[in-house]
């Protein structure tokens, strides 16, 4: 098949903000993304500290997978991060710097749809460096319970999901994409996080969730058949598509665009966490690789392996710090 891959490393041409309220804390968060410089990666800067510490968006980062994806440095964190990576990596930005007022990412709509909004009014600039992507060699596995995920050899971006509900709404849903940013854009960005009506009173009363409202959150009615949000859903299968969003935003922590098909059931924040482990710790099922442009074709290249004496993980944009071990399967 042909390979519709653009080589190149892109930012944004200039800096975009927003205003919006963090769905766990309630509270006010202003959000600017910011053009940075070929092989940063993306990166949070928490502006409202006096040190003003920056938080790389990596998966050795990751400190808590509880309703949210939250990153750290041991002392300070950004949680809920996953819908914003998703519309960086959905839209094909490679190198940013988020600055936050807040320790939590504005929830916004539910979506990333907003965030979309605001990167196509920034617009991209391509930089001359190219991508370094990570490619799938050989499949990879990660199994929790009933939960799965794996990834398999692709010359592309795609990814499959199933979730299985018991209720009438929802029942099982499935969604396949291969991920480019038109179809990002058109059918996954807006798709919402959701939840049933009584959970999300639950996390009230626990002192969570305190900025979700039928404006960001997908009420699912206590009769199962049907949502409390005045004008419905966006999609019929709204539920597997943001379960899509979710993994794309979460696979974004690996640092470096992947080359894979990625077939997830039933899965969630601490499986996409333990997974990407997994690929950290296998690296005989993967390799990094770059492309150039021939006339109009691309053409791959390897790229070679580092010393002996650094990570053999060592995504594009960043040092990496120590791993741990996960369950795994890597098929020969």
């Amino acid at each position: 098949m042909a390979i519709h891959i653009e080589p190149y490393q892109y930012t944004i041409q200039r800096p975009v903000s927003c205003c919006g309220v963090g769905l766990h804390t309630g509270r006010t968060v202003n959000l600017t993304i910011n053009p940075a410089p070929a092989n940063t990666g993306i990166q949070f800067l928490r502006s409202d500290l006096d040190d003003q510490p920056v938080i790389p968006a990596r998966v050795e980062r990751v400190v808590a997978t509880t309703l949210a994806t939250t990153i750290g440095d041991g002392r300070h964190t950004i949680a809920t991060t996953e819908h914003l990576l998703a519309a960086l990596r959905g839209m094909g930005v490679d190198n940013a710097v988020v600055d936050l007022d807040s320790h939590e990412v504005p929830i916004m709509d539910g979506s990333a749809g907003p965030f979309v909004r605001l990167l196509k009014t920034a617009g991209l600039r391509r930089q001359r460096a190219l991508r370094k992507m990570l490619r799938i060699t050989r499949p990879i596995s990660h199994v929790h319970g009933d939960k799965s995920i794996r990834i398999e050899p692709y010359e592309g971006f795609k990814v499959s999901a199933r979730i299985q509900f018991d209720d009438a709404l929802i029942s099982e849903q499935c969604y396949s994409i291969d991920l480019t940013s038109e179809r990002f854009g058109r059918e996954i960005a807006r798709a919402r996080t959701f939840g049933f009506v009584e959970q999300v009173e639950q996390l009230w009363q626990n002192g969570l969730a305190l900025g979700g409202t039928l404006d960001n959150v997908i009420a699912i009615h206590w009769n199962r058949r049907s949502v409390l949000n005045e004008n419905g859903l966006r999609f019929d299968d709204e539920f597997i598509r943001h379960k899509v969003l979710d993994i794309i935003g979460d696979i974004a922590l690996l640092g470096s665009p992947v080359l894979g098909h990625v077939i997830a059931d039933r899965s969630g924040h601490e499986v996409h966490r333990a997974f990407m482990q997994a690929i950290i710790d296998n690296p005989q099922c993967w390799e990094y690789v770059t492309f150039r442009k021939r006339g109009a074709s691309l053409r791959r290249q390897a790229v070679r392996a580092t010393q002996t004496s650094e990570p053999r993980f060592a995504p594009f944009f960043a040092p990496v710090g120590e791993v741990i071990a996960t369950r795994t399967v890597c098929a020969v």
